[in-house]
């Protein structure tokens, strides 16, 4: 099969290689899936550089998320999944094959029946970012009737939460750096969007909510945005942090957070309860058979372009760039 590896860390162009490795077959409990599309984060490239738990001699197929089709099952799963079409996250959690590649095999509760109505390329948006976006919005229960902050409105994760929480009743409000950020944010369903480089965020805020605050804030940049956090949110709120890359290690305001009795909810797919991905699937799934998600490809490239995707997501293109494998044809 043809297939994406690397066995060192190094910028893409010189580490990426693609080439034929046999193909996988399904253990106990596992599916092997036709993928036809693998969807790149960046995790998957930070990880390729070297950061996030790089490999060390290792041969790497990359990726976490995808979509395609099973056509194999593993003792213990129901012949009946065969032809079923897919999303697939979690890839190469913890093992070193994951979907960037003709065929992968994961547990079958890694790949999530995708309806007819979505096709393959928005499936293999989901996985990370979509389950982020559930974890960040509903780990401590509904929003219905909450203000939501959503920074970085544009994001794969904020474009998911933007729509999660809305679907749930909230009254959402995003945070964007340029026009054409805040159209994407609209068009997700934000009711509000701030232009943090033009606008005084938490001034804004203020406004919006009467002087109260927001509920929850589900934050891309928990350190850059600590000091906004603490004037925008509500006495007794949320921040579901996922990320924070500007400000990685940021000075921790104990005792004004303690006063205001925030809570700090940090999120990360591969450690966040198994009940909790169960949660999300189930959401997600019904959302999908409703049509109510919208999903943004932002740039499709083809296995053999593998290292100009990888510097696509490194250079901060606005949407999932998706690799297309030789069986999506």
């Amino acid at each position: 099969m043809q297939a994406v590896w690397y066995d060192q860390p190094g910028p893409a162009a010189e580490v990426l290689r693609v080439g034929e490795l046999p193909e996988p077959e399904p253990g106990p409990g596992e599916v092997r899936v036709r993928v036809g599309a693998s969807g790149i984060n960046p995790v998957d490239v930070k990880r390729r550089a070297g950061a996030r738990g790089g490999v060390g001699g290792e041969r790497i197929v990359p990726h976490f998320d995808g979509a395609g089709v099973i056509d194999r099952v593993g003792d213990g799963v129901g012949a009946d999944r065969i032809g079923e079409r897919v999303w697939l996250f979690e890839g190469q959690w913890q093992r070193p094959m994951g979907t960037a590649a003709e065929f992968t095999v994961l547990p079958e509760d890694r790949a999530v029946r995708l309806p007819e109505t979505t096709s393959i390329d928005e499936g293999a948006c989901l996985g990370i970012p979509a389950l982020t976006a559930h974890r960040a919005v509903f780990a401590d229960g509904s929003v219905a009737g909450q203000d939501i902050l959503v920074t970085g409105g544009a994001g794969d994760v904020s474009r998911y939460a933007i729509q999660f929480a809305g679907i749930d009743g909230a009254r959402v409000i995003a945070t964007v750096s340029s026009e054409e950020k805040a159209a994407l944010a609209r068009a997700a369903g934000a009711d509000e969007t701030i232009d943090y480089r033009r606008e005084d965020v938490a001034a804004r805020i203020g406004a919006l909510t009467d002087g109260q605050g927001v509920d929850r804030i589900v934050e891309v940049e928990f350190g850059g945005n600590l000091a906004i956090s603490q004037e925008a949110l509500k006495p007794n709120g949320v921040i579901a942090a996922y990320a924070s890359d500007g400000v990685p290690e940021p000075a921790f305001p104990f005792y004004p957070l303690l006063y205001a009795g925030m809570t700090i909810r940090l999120v990360l797919v591969f450690t966040m309860p198994e009940d909790a991905k169960r949660h999300a699937v189930r959401d997600i799934t019904g959302w999908l058979d409703e049509g109510r998600l919208r999903h943004h490809v932002g740039a499709s490239f083809d296995l053999s372009d593998v290292a100009a995707a990888h510097e696509a997501v490194e250079r901060g293109t606005i949407g999932k760039v998706v690799l297309k494998t030789p069986s999506s044809d």
